[in-house]
């Protein structure tokens, strides 16, 4: 990653951190459960995770998504940012899914993407992105990713102007909820046998 995707990266992190949604806090930060005031180091706001991504080996069809959000990261709790690290296999996908609590800011850092979302009437927004270009998805729309090359995959930072954006998968959402399938199946005009197959490959193994 070149020196000025970096630092359009970096800048694009402290806008969204300027100008996010989160409640204000009343000191200068949140320390984490346990910790000693009198104690801490700069290791308290330092992380780390993304450090499996390097030489990870990519493979599968959907995106391998390392997140640093406040569960993750408990210093960012009332700093109003977060940001996830996405690697898209050859022709994977991020599928649709939904963050409730902010928007994002999807900056491509390598590769091709086909990104879009879906507003409120039902119109589709799309657009193909190239290293260093950005795209908005709206707070609260359904919006996915697609690797457009299958011989390489494509990276891409996920930044969000709230420490727990959350994630909403509509697959999972919808098949793997528990809602019976005779619902789902007059919901969505299809039979039962249809709807247990999609609920067999949507539901979440624990």
């Amino acid at each position: 990653m070149g020196k000025i995707t970096i630092f359009v990266a970096v800048a694009v992190i402290m806008a969204i951190s300027a100008n996010a949604g989160d409640p204000d806090i009343l000191k200068d930060f949140l320390l984490p459960l346990g910790l000693n005031p009198t104690n801490i180091t700069s290791d308290v706001f330092t992380y780390t995770g993304f450090r499996q991504l390097v030489n990870l080996n990519i493979t599968g069809s959907t995106a391998i998504i390392a997140k640093a959000s406040m569960k993750e990261f408990p210093a960012l709790e009332g700093q109003s940012v977060s940001v996830a690290a996405l690697i898209y296999p050859p022709s994977g996908i991020n599928p649709p899914h939904v963050h409730p609590r902010s928007a994002e800011l999807l900056m491509v850092l390598q590769g091709v993407l086909e990104v879009g979302f879906v507003d409120t009437t039902n119109k589709l927004f799309t657009q193909t992105l190239q290293a260093p270009d950005l795209f908005i998805f709206p707070k609260g729309l359904v919006h996915f990713q697609v690797n457009t090359k299958n011989d390489s995959p494509a990276y891409a930072l996920g930044m969000f102007g709230s420490a727990n954006a959350g994630t909403s998968s509509l697959p999972v959402s919808v098949f793997g909820s528990g809602i019976a399938p005779e619902i789902l199946a007059e919901a969505f005009k299809t039979d039962v046998q249809t709807i247990s197959k999609l609920i067999a490959a949507n539901t979440i193994k624990t």
